[in-house]
């Protein structure tokens, strides 16, 4: 069986069929003038996630790009925000990860946002120059790492591509001068909106949920099923 489940597009338009680890805390909003629907969508926890490190990251690279303030007190917002971040991260999809027994793509995220935060600091405080000067590519790699490690930890192409994506970032910030705050807050926050926005690829689904009844893993058999339909019908017309 390939590691990769290749028979899944890499991003495709948001699955309705939901798991049950899915549909914890989902969010779902509409906005109509009368009858007419002029946008809809749905967040499950995950893509929650992605919403906020997506405003996190932009506020914090853009603020470092365009604000003057002084690296001290930056160093404190950031550290802050990203604290923050980290723990919510971790309340929102402990439950998926327990789930899904990935758990240590949880730790490792927050071990990388952490020990970012710590190597930053210090280099404000300490004045560690080389590091001050390669705070971009210090970021970019370490979010490289995380979801490279998703990737294989989710078998999901989306993630692994995304590590390089971010790689690449490193590798185009030499050429744009004064800018690399900038460039590194959209390389970081447009990524984590289209995983928000979209379906990404990733495993089938486990054969045993340890922590699901029998009736919500037969639940998510089902919901398996419904997609397996839906791809079909979707990718052949004369399925329908």
């Amino acid at each position: 069986m390939p590691y990769f489940n290749i028979a899944e597009p890499v991003f495709r338009p948001k699955q309705k069929e939901l798991d049950y680890q899915d549909r914890q805390g989902l969010l779902k909003f509409s906005i109509k003038i009368k009858n007419n629907t002029l946008l809809s969508s749905f967040y499950t926890r995950i893509d929650q996630v992605f919403v906020l490190w997506g405003l996190i990251s932009a506020v914090i690279f853009f603020t470092a790009q365009f604000a003057p303030i002084d690296w001290i007190t930056q160093a404190i917002f950031w550290s802050i925000m990203t604290i923050i971040g980290t723990v919510i991260m971790g309340f929102l999809t402990y439950f998926w990860v327990q789930v899904e027994r990935l758990r240590w793509v949880l730790y490792t995220w927050g071990l990388l946002m952490l020990g970012g935060v710590i190597v930053t600091d210090c280099a404000i405080i300490y004045g560690w120059g080389q590091i001050l000067m390669n705070l971009c590519p210090l970021w970019l790699f370490l979010s490289a790492i995380g979801y490279i490690s998703t990737g294989f930890g989710l078998r999901s192409r989306a993630f692994i591509f995304s590590g390089i994506f971010h790689l690449l970032g490193i590798a185009i910030l030499p050429y744009l001068n004064g800018w690399q705050f900038m460039a590194t807050g959209l390389i970081m926050t447009l990524n984590l909106l289209v995983f928000a926005e979209t379906q990404w690829d990733m495993r089938s689904p486990i054969k045993k949920y340890n922590l699901l009844t029998e009736e919500q893993a037969e639940f998510n058999r089902q919901q398996y099923l419904l997609r397996q339909g839906a791809t079909l019908t979707t990718s052949d017309p004369a399925a329908s």
